[in-house]
């Protein structure tokens, strides 16, 4: 078990994390959980946390609908746990979890961060009319080689790394051609794996640069604050401390890649022994058990979750 002199983490699950009846458990409990859910109901003008509570599934997938749910399910968690007394000491978010870790931090306000993710999605969605996109998962192959392949399924058309997950995942993202003769080039030089991702635009890639433009307006007209804590920027896998820095990452990190594999060794060479992934799903736990087995992560997501992970956190 990590000391108690470890640094402690908080993680943010982003897009892919969502699933029917995330952040009900901690509702029925926790009466800061409840609030977080009506508050996004009030910003939005629709009743979000029925469909976080209840589904449909099909509308939950809706990207425009999937941040700003699982945003909301991680503030939720978040306060529990604040109100439990547990601080973090850096916060990190995957892709979309960065908003939630800059309300964490202070940086944006909640109502702010979950108007503003909606817009985020829609205007992913928007960027890249369906079925002219596509991503994939490369498995068990170094970064310089998924670069080297992107490049030469190319062919003119974008085919780029976007998110840098752990040593054994790597995500690529761009036109639906170009990353179909990746994913052929990929498992021909010896990847363990290659398939295509579920998804219903090419996120993190140049693709992205119209809904990167109409972000950067919205995100400019938020009032951000200093951090409070130290956010690290997935863009550039760098600690933020600055309101502006922290905006800019925002915005660059539409068409940039998720540099996220660099962002937890960073992390870890400052000392940070325990990793606590907030909000719905384990996905951010699978992969630091990928990146470094040694780090103790828990998960806080429902009121089992949340209980074992205090009584851990009491016993080390």
């Amino acid at each position: 078990m990590t000391s108690s002199t470890s640094s402690i983490v908080f993680l943010f699950p982003g897009q892919g994390s969502q699933a029917v009846g995330m952040g009900k458990d901690l509702a029925d409990n926790y009466p800061v959980a409840r609030r977080t859910f009506e508050e996004a109901d009030e910003a939005l003008g629709y009743k979000l946390s029925q469909l976080c509570f209840e589904g449909p599934e099909e509308k939950l997938k809706l990207t425009e609908i999937t941040q700003p749910a699982i945003l909301t399910a991680s503030v939720a968690a978040w306060r529990v746990l604040q109100e439990k007394g547990l601080k973090p000491d850096f916060v990190a978010g995957h892709s979309l979890g960065e908003y939630s870790a800059h309300v964490a931090a202070g940086t944006l306000t909640f109502a702010d961060a979950v108007r503003t993710v909606r817009n985020r999605g829609k205007y992913m969605q928007e960027a890249v009319p369906v079925g002219v996109g596509a991503m994939a998962a490369i498995l068990g192959m170094t970064l310089d080689k998924v670069r080297e392949i992107a490049s030469d399924a190319a062919q003119g058309e974008v085919c780029e790394a976007a998110n840098i997950n752990s040593p054994e995942q790597i995500v690529i993202s761009g036109h639906a051609g170009a990353v179909e003769r990746a994913i052929k080039l990929a498992i021909e030089r010896g990847a363990k794996k290659a398939v295509s991702l579920p998804v219903s635009a090419p996120f993190h890639c140049s693709l992205m640069q119209p809904a990167q433009n109409r972000l950067a307006e919205d995100l400019g007209a938020l009032s951000f604050q200093k951090p409070s804590c130290p956010v690290v920027c997935n863009v550039d896998a760098a600690i933020v401390a600055s309101a502006e820095a922290a905006r800019e990452g925002l915005i660059r990190q539409v068409t940039g890649a998720v540099r996220w594999e660099p962002s937890m060794r960073l992390l870890i060479g400052k000392g940070a022994g325990l990793f606590i992934e907030v909000g719905p799903g384990k996905v951010l736990w699978g992969l630091m058990r990928q990146i470094d087995r040694s780090r103790t992560c828990v998960t806080v997501g429902d009121e089992a979750s949340l209980q074992k992970t205090l009584e851990q956190i009491a016993a080390s």
